[in-house]
């Protein structure tokens, strides 16, 4: 094991302190750190589903005015160092390494004082972007919550503007039963006077957006009524989708992302940039939004793994999620039977996740999630098989060759989804077809 393994090993230990949400350990710590949080202009993205592609669209179209944009995500797919990019590449290991070490002296101070507690490892992590960043003279971050947002560890800036994407149900135990609760806790990264960019969503959120925003002097950007999109093309390669605002024409453009919701994920992107320019005084041209749009790399979203046969990695671990799923798959594939290899959490039992693939599913492999995590293949099969569907649990390096094989005989293709953590394993075993990466952990 390397250095770097070694280091690493002791930040995923941090996984047994759990979630805690609250941002008091989180401000002890960066303070400790000399707040370099203080010394970032940030774009703020929260929201359930979409978050992760507006924030790749928003990095990859600001790489293209010459700016190096910092990008703060999670969770990665593979490795840890996907966390963290500045200008489109991931941190480098020396500087990952020291970071781990610098971050670690803090938080044990944190600890030890009178009423501390440990630090999570998602606070850990989001203190090592800020800190990355200020090392790195990075000034423009975008930002991706975690987990909600009013607790969530990122919650400790006042951003240029906040950007909330479609809010579904998802993570109720943290978040709140209803759609308007998790609202709610989205809505608390909303900060006073600075602009609110709100993306398409169940108009029970939307309404909850726009009344926190008036509530606190936040100007209320409606990205579905200020950008129009229209889809041009979609198959395999990408899609092509006309773009208009009220304030330009952008043409048609085109994205290696295929999914349906890619499109409105476009007009969050859209409203943003625009708003941004505004606050932050740049120029951001119709060219740089095409060129970024046609540059973005975002795995693990409807990905074409394969075409002989089709293979789609995606992500999709919610209901809404899986309905955009579904919906794509027959948008792009038509009637394509769907050979299914479904890894989930042990939190997601929903049997509404199941029920949106409904009339595509003819054949599925139930999988366990790395490290023993996730619901067990023999459940899960028989969770499927009350749905009507031809099941068998089994382990992940049986199904890939299985799946493919029944694809091949039967005019197929296979999806895999259920998890983010399913897709980062799979990814691994398709090194020569996807991009190679190592380090299959994935902490929460």
């Amino acid at each position: 094991m390397s250095s770097l393994d070694d280091t690493l090993a002791r930040l995923y230990a941090r996984r047994t302190f759990g979630v805690k949400l609250g941002l008091e350990s989180i401000e002890l710590l960066l303070a400790k750190l000399g707040n370099p949080e203080q010394e970032l202009a940030c774009v703020h993205v929260a929201g359930t589903n979409g978050k992760g592609s507006v924030c790749a669209m928003l990095e990859s179209i600001l790489g293209e005015t010459g700016l190096r944009p910092g990008m703060y995500t999670s969770p990665h797919l593979v490795r840890f160092h996907e966390r963290f990019r500045i200008a489109g590449r991931e941190i480098e290991d020396a500087e990952l390494a020291d970071l781990v070490e610098v971050v670690d002296e803090q938080a044990n101070a944190v600890a030890a004082e009178s009423g501390g507690r440990e630090i999570t490892f998602f606070e850990f992590a989001t203190a090592m972007a800020f800190e990355h960043f200020r090392r790195s003279s990075v000034r423009l971050v975008i930002l991706e919550t975690g987990l909600g947002g009013r607790l969530d560890a990122t919650n400790v800036v006042t951003p240029l503007l906040s950007v909330i994407t479609r809010i579904d149900l998802d993570h109720t135990q943290h978040l709140g039963p209803d759609i308007r609760t998790i609202a709610a806790e989205k809505c608390g990264i909303i900060k006073p006077g600075r602009p609110v960019v709100c993306g398409a969503m169940p108009l029970d959120a939307s309404d909850v957006v726009r009344s926190v925003a008036r509530d606190r002097s936040a100007p209320f950007v409606d990205a579905e009524a200020i950008v129009s999109i229209e889809s041009v093309s979609c198959d395999l390669d990408g899609q092509k989708l006309r773009i208009a605002s009220q304030e330009a024409s952008y043409g048609t453009c085109r994205t290696p992302l295929i999914g349906l919701h890619q499109a409105e994920n476009v007009a969050t992107c859209i409203a943003t940039l625009e708003e941004l320019g505004r606050a932050a005084g740049l120029e951001i041209g119709i060219q740089a939004v095409r060129e970024g749009l046609a540059a973005l790399r975002w795995p693990a979203r409807f990905q074409v793994l394969s075409r002989d046969p089709v293979v789609i990695l995606d992500g999709a671990h919610n209901p809404g999620g899986a309905v955009v799923l579904a919906a794509s798959w027959r948008r792009v594939l038509k009637d394509t039977p769907m050979g299914l290899i479904l890894g989930r959490g042990s939190d997601r039992d929903d049997p509404d996740y199941l029920r949106a693939f409904a009339g595509l599913v003819k054949r599925c492999w139930t999988v366990p999630l790395g490290r023993g995590q996730g619901i067990s293949p023999p459940a899960l099969a028989a969770a499927t098989r009350a749905q009507g569907w031809d099941a068998k649990a089994s382990s992940l390096d049986e199904a890939l060759p299985q799946a493919r094989e029944w694809a091949a005989a039967n005019q197929a293709a296979v999806c895999i989804t259920g998890s983010l953590y399913l897709a980062g394993e799979v990814l691994e075993r398709f090194a020569d077809e996807a991009r190679p990466r190592v380090d299959p952990v994935h902490p929460v």
